[in-house]
């Protein structure tokens, strides 16, 4: 089983984004990743705000972040996300940040499925589906369903509390 191909997002570094130095602050690579999931998400057809009506939100569990080169205002940078590893309950990514050939930024970035209270449920099928990974990770093989999830689209259904 083959995971789904990386996303590409691209932006500018505008001044607001920088600091007195003219280096892009370092919690602005974090809203740049950030953005840059959001698109993937929406591109994967998922609709956080159905996902969100029926009690169900995506959040960050955890992120090993790499600073390898600054940004400066006016670069055009490229996000790239692409998922590593799924279990039933997170979804590990690979985010990096380019300037060109030039690696700024890499994180690690660990995804859980909460309820309206906070706590945690499992990711829907759909969105594994759609990444390509299975329960036990990309290299697995079977595919894992999760009871209490439809096999439609992302936000048809929640996983039961």
């Amino acid at each position: 089983m083959t995971t789904a191909p990386a996303h590409h997002w691209t932006l500018r570094v505008y001044y607001e984004d920088t600091d007195l130095a003219g280096l892009v602050y370092y919690a602005n690579y974090l809203k740049f990743i950030e953005r840059a999931r959001s698109e993937w998400v929406r591109d994967l057809g998922v609709d956080q705000a159905a996902l969100k009506a029926q009690g169900m939100v995506f959040a960050v569990r955890r992120v090993v972040a790499d600073y390898l080169s600054p940004a400066r205002y006016d670069d055009v940078l490229a996000v790239t996300t692409a998922p590593v590893s799924a279990t039933a309950a997170r979804l590990i990514l690979r985010q990096e940040i380019r300037r060109g050939e030039a690696l700024l930024f890499r994180a690690e970035v660990t995804l859980v499925a909460l309820d309206d209270r906070g706590q945690p449920l499992r990711l829907p099928a759909a969105l594994r589906q759609k990444t390509a990974l299975s329960a036990g990770g990309a290299a697995a093989g079977g595919q894992f369903t999760p009871p209490g999830l439809e096999s439609g689209g992302i936000g048809a259904s929640v996983a039961a509390k």
